[in-house]
């Protein structure tokens, strides 16, 4: 075995990563045994299949990612602040962009989303869990597996260096030579697994359990963006599933799927990755506007402005989303026509984007504003996510982009759709949910601060590169020459930079100090809310309603709190059926991470034997006679007392 191939020869700032990691394992593995908490590790949470739990792990996974992510950006602006900079050199520079986008797009604006979801949708829906527990399991555990997977790479073996899009012939061997995207094909395709697991969950969760009463345009807003949300992910993934798979046979067994010679196309894989990456840009975005619309009913308190309107517009992009793909390559020689049927169709989509728009200032027309952290995250959304908007509108133009491509146009124009459009929204989700999973608020003060922090200096940011790319300056240049006058604007985004990373850290800090200090909520509705979710205690009991609420109107708790609508007809509490844990999903997704590993270095044999572990770990799983247990009517009973007396369960 040739060992040469897992050391990651570089600067000196890999080996302090590697350091680092390793003292965080070390203190890890340390704090667990001294504070005698692996039992606990164990019972509650890797083998936990309540959607509560695993949403909280969704959402701690992307904080971590977000982290990641963040260094990466920060080492990027800092490379870029001034001509001729040294810190870091062109091989590093390409492997930091490329985790960079892969980290912020795939593990950690969707794991959040996905975290948020998995609390939030069973208890707006009424139900007592997910359609299918056990799998929403695997589905974290191959997420997260996957994630880990393509963080490894970067201290063993080297990461991925083509780009997030990750173009051939580029990634191919020839050209990149390295395990690094080997990496790339084998954590997507694990991760994507599990995403597309979550996909099929949540359409059957929306679609049949449902509590008594609400039909489909009585469901709330999130729960409608979270239905449309799923669907795209079940027709996109499969996509992306099959493309990493012809990468993988193009990378480890010699195939000629994507090369330039022997019958392959490299433009193959172009198509394959936008038919699902322009898609992928909806299922991070459509999430939030559902998060955007809870949050703007709540705080003005007022009913949606045009829910009908609402839910059409998200359907239309839905649908347009899979007919815009070719725009990322306008310039790569496919022909007017086919340049013209794709720039209607990317103008197209912005008119239901518009639509949606206008619903939410016609909602916050002659409202009751009230302007809390949440609050302000979404009116800083709507003008900044307008400006993404019209720069797409601009891009749109097959003409007009052979100026913008490939240049900090392009990169301005995402950053100010999703940083507003995915960031923001998970932000305000979470400070908006908060209270619901654990019982207290964050500090507002703290949390407006962060909020102004991360506005101004995202503003700072990214504006200056809209004018660097009309200058003539493309993405992915590691340096530039003081003569090309990048400089003042480039060091005005590193400072910006610096004001988003402030930000960030005040809203980790906010979170310390109000785990130690805030005042626990003992009212289970701090906001005044309207969905169900704030029908039940904070934070909830396992089984999440002790009777299923019957809806007789879209806002549901709305209508019972004001027109003294009743949320129960049968007021008598029954035993409760509850799926029970199990440790099965986390070994398979073991088992699924040392099958990546394996197949990354070329390790056939034990690439062989996890492959048949995975395979005998799914019949295991498929022949399991565990069918759950119930929690008796008394002891539901002497747990909705302790929480009305706001004791914990």
């Amino acid at each position: 075995m040739d060992l040469d191939k897992f050391k990651v020869h570089g600067e000196p700032l890999i080996y302090g990563a590697m350091v680092s990691i390793a003292l965080a394992t070390i203190g890890i593995l340390v704090g667990l045994t001294y504070f005698k908490k692996w039992g606990y590790l164990w019972r509650e949470w890797l083998t936990t299949v309540d959607h509560k739990k695993i949403g909280v792990m969704y959402i701690l996974a992307a904080l971590l990612m977000l982290f990641r992510g963040g260094v990466d950006a920060m080492m990027m602006r800092l490379q870029t602040a001034a001509p001729e900079m040294k810190f870091l050199d062109a091989q590093h520079y390409n492997e930091v962009f490329t985790t960079h986008g892969l980290i912020m797009i795939l593990f950690m604006a969707m794991p959040f989303i996905i975290g948020l979801m998995n609390v939030i949708i069973p208890l707006q829906i009424g139900a007592r869990d997910v359609a299918f527990p056990r799998l929403n399991a695997v589905s974290f555990w191959l997420f997260f597996m996957g994630a880990m997977l393509l963080n490894i790479s970067f201290v063993i073996g080297g990461s991925p260096d083509a780009g997030w899009s990750a173009y051939f012939p580029l990634a191919s061997l020839e050209f990149s030579p390295t395990v690094g995207n080997n990496y790339y094909s084998l954590a997507l395709q694990i991760s994507g697994i599990g995403t597309l697991i979550t996909g099929v969950n949540f359409i059957v969760t929306i679609l049949k359990m449902r509590a008594p009463g609400m039909k489909l345009m009585k469901m709330p807003m999130f729960t409608w963006s979270v239905l449309i949300t799923n669907v795209i992910i079940v027709f996109a993934f499969p996509v992306l599933t099959v493309a990493l798979a012809l990468m993988m046979f193009d990378r480890l067994f010699g195939s000629q799927f994507f090369t330039m010679a022997n019958g392959g196309m490299d433009m193959l894989w172009a198509n394959l990755f936008w038919v699902w990456g322009h898609p992928e840009v909806y299922i991070v975005i459509l999430p939030a506007f559902g998060i955007y619309s809870e949050i703007i009913a709540t705080f003005s308190k007022k009913n949606l402005y045009g829910y009908t309107s609402m839910v059409f517009s998200m359907l239309i992009i839905s649908l347009l989303s899979f007919l815009v793909w070719a725009h990322h390559f306008y310039t790569m020689g496919q022909g007017a026509m086919v340049n013209s049927f794709f720039s209607i169709t990317t103008m197209a989509i912005a008119v239901p984007t518009g639509v949606k728009i206008f619903n939410w200032l016609f909602t916050l027309r002659k409202g009751r504003i009230t302007f809390t952290t949440p609050m302000l995250y979404t009116l800083a959304f709507i003008p900044i996510f307008t400006i993404g908007g019209v720069t797409g509108v601009m891009l749109a133009m097959a003409s007009a982009d052979y100026q913008y491509h490939n240049t900090m146009f392009l990169v301005a124009h995402f950053h100010y759709v999703l940083i507003p459009g995915a960031v923001f929204a998970v932000i305000a989700g979470f400070h908006y949910w908060f209270p619901k999973v654990f019982g207290f608020r964050l500090n507002e003060r703290l949390g407006k601060h962060s909020f102004w922090w991360i506005v101004i200096s995202f503003n700072v940011t990214f504006f200056p590169l809209f004018f660097l790319g009309l200058m003539g300056m493309t993405r992915r240049t590691y340096t530039y020459s003081e003569e090309s006058g990048f400089g003042p604007l480039n060091m005005l985004s590193f400072v910006g930079a610096v004001g988003l990373a402030i930000g960030f850290l005040l809203l980790v800090y906010n979170i310390y100090w109000s785990t130690r200090y805030m005042p626990r909520d003992t009212t289970s509705d701090p906001w005044d809310g309207r969905t169900l979710e704030w029908a039940t205690h904070s934070p909830m009991p396992i089984y999440n309603f002790a009777i299923v609420p019957t809806v007789q109107t879209r806002d549901a708790l709305w209508s019972a709190k004001q027109d003294n609508i009743p949320l129960y007809d049968d007021k008598k509490i029954t035993k409760i059926h509850m799926p029970s844990n199990t440790g099965k999903p986390f070994i398979l997704g073991v088992i699924f991470f040392i099958l990546g590993f394996s197949l990354v270095f070329s390790l056939w044999i034990p690439a062989i034997l996890s492959g048949i572990g995975v395979i005998v770990m799914l019949a295991f799983m498929s022949f399991d006679r565990d069918h759950g247990y119930y929690i008796s009517a008394e002891e539901v009973i002497a747990t909705e007392k302790k929480l009305k007396r706001g004791e914990t369960v």
